[in-house]
């Protein structure tokens, strides 16, 4: 192996594992041994849910090759997952918020366990069923786990900060640290034991019985809206409601749509991109590399969410462009260094350019995804989370089934200037939402100059954007909302003092 892929492997590692060490308290949150234990729960739950994933993960492409499938046979199963996570992710979604999160993180369980089954045969009908039964597990992941958790967190009165703990270091674990050691437990099994290429799914089904079995004993159910008077389509509506109507979510999804699209394309072009000339790459140690660069943004993640004074809206916008210009490498160094005409050998120049900014790329991945969970969990209602999730996905795996079926259509150049394209609007879009977030409701407080003469505070609210949770104090503030102020002047001192009482109750 290459000094170079060991060199960019250790610089990862170290500057990982410095973070990690040289936390301060201020990059420390104080949790109290209830929750700690609650997290802790999660946490190996969801590990042992990411293994079963990554365990398959290096293995269905691999394995459907040696059953004698073609690369059309092949992409027609990939889009199949794609295609099934697009049209029951919604339903299955729905159900979550109806039926129970906990039953829903049961039954990706037992779908996934059956989808690994599957691959024992050599049948085509069957695999395509194993890869539909793939896709509405996939919708269940990214979805159920992690409507149960803000849910029960909530149920539970935990602090909220506290919620970015869990994310952070389901991200750190799942998919980083889980997906390195899942990967070399594979190349075990396969190679040094020569167990053959379906031996990883049998060991990702043991890994999620395992997981179904502690959620069945010690997690608690939860519900979205579990009033039997929604039917699915009503449920559908309200989500289709809400995304519209509230342009936080809608511009959420779409950020959410534009990075993953971007994200699952990547996983595609990477390998051609390092290899254009067949030249020999360590696609396992090279893999190892991006998740490790995946552990480095989640623990950055981890220190700006804990931090209050940070606010995800602001440093995701250069999370955006700074993977959008990572993803340009390819497109800079195919103009600027000379392309090499020899076929095999080791990576070239431009290559090891490339790597590194993938790697830039992969830590950029890191940072997303806890910290979009965090906007998730402040912007999407709870009656309705999962589905909301699941509607937030159509429009990804639109997109990737696109992209699969033209996937030789366009050069690789081109593809990864659409995904920079991507990653750039969602840095656009990112910025629109914090704009709307900081303008929803702004307080302005102003207090007269003589306490002594002014016994009672009068304060301004500047009301910039949306009145109705405001109106709800007094009746002489709808009636100044009435007439069209843009600001008006109000006693709140009353409600000031009421402390922790509804506002109902503080008779103002």
């Amino acid at each position: 192996m290459e000094l170079f892929y060991m060199m960019v492997f250790g610089c990862l590692g170290a500057v990982v594992a410095a973070l990690e060490l040289s936390k301060s308290n201020k990059d420390r949150i104080n949790t109290s041994t209830v929750f700690n234990s609650f997290k802790n729960n999660y946490l190996l739950v969801y590990s042992l849910m990411m293994a079963g994933d990554w365990l398959q993960g290096p293995y269905v492409y691999y394995l459907y090759t040696t059953y004698g499938f073609g690369k059309g046979e092949i992409g027609q199963l990939f889009i199949a997952g794609f295609g099934s996570s697009m049209l029951f992710g919604t339903i299955v979604g729905s159900l979550a918020d109806k039926q129970g999160r906990k039953r829903a993180c049961v039954t990706y369980c037992i779908t996934y366990i059956l989808s690994c089954i599957t691959k024992h045969s050599p049948e085509y009908k069957v695999l395509m069923l194993g890869r539909v039964l793939g896709g509405i597990a996939t919708s269940l992941l990214f979805s159920a786990f992690e409507s149960w958790l803000v849910a029960e967190h909530n149920k539970r009165g935990f602090e909220q900060q506290w919620l970015s703990i869990t994310f952070s270091k389901a991200i750190f674990l799942g998919n980083g640290l889980v997906a390195i050691v899942a990967g070399l437990f594979g190349n075990l099994l396969v190679d040094t034991f020569s167990l053959g290429p379906v031996a990883p799914f049998d060991a990702a089904s043991c890994f999620l019985a395992i997981g179904m079995f502690i959620i069945l004993t010690t997690w608690t159910e939860n519900f979205g809206d579990p009033s039997e008077s929604k039917d699915l389509l009503t449920q559908f509506k309200g989500a289709a409601i809400a995304i519209a109507s509230d342009e936080k979510i809608a511009l959420l999804g779409a950020i959410q749509s534009l990075f993953e699209g971007s994200m699952y394309t990547f996983v595609f072009l990477w390998t051609p991109a390092l290899s254009p000339n067949e030249e020999e790459i360590p696609h396992g140690f090279i893999f190892a590399t991006f998740m490790l660069a995946s552990m480095l943004g989640s623990s950055v993640a981890s220190r700006l969410l804990a931090r209050g004074t940070t606010k995800v809206e602001a440093y995701m916008q250069v999370v955006f462009v700074i993977s959008s210009a990572s993803l340009l490498l390819p497109i800079v160094t195919n103009f600027l260094v000379e392309p090499s005409k020899v076929k095999g050998g080791s990576i070239s120049f431009a290559g090891c350019i490339q790597l590194l900014g993938f790697c830039a790329f992969e830590a950029c991945v890191g940072i997303f995804w806890p910290s979009v969970m965090k906007m998730r969990s402040q912007y999407i209602p709870e009656e309705a989370r999962s589905t909301i999730m699941n509607f937030f996905r159509i429009p990804l795996n639109i997109f990737v089934c696109v992209v699969l079926y033209n996937v030789d259509a366009f050069p690789i150049t081109v593809m990864f200037g659409m995904c920079s394209i991507f990653l750039a609007v969602a840095s656009l879009l990112q910025r629109r939402l914090m704009v709307i977030a900081d303008k929803t409701t702004k307080i302005e407080v102003y207090q007269m100059k003589d306490p002594e003469t002014e016994p009672l505070a009068i304060w301004t609210l500047n009301i910039k954007a949306n009145l109705l949770p405001i109106q709800e104090l007094n009746p002489r503030i709808t009636n100044a909302a009435a007439t069209g102020c843009d600001s008006f002047t109000v006693n709140l001192l009353p409600f000031l003092q009421c402390g922790r009482r509804k506002r109902a109750d503080c008779g103002i």
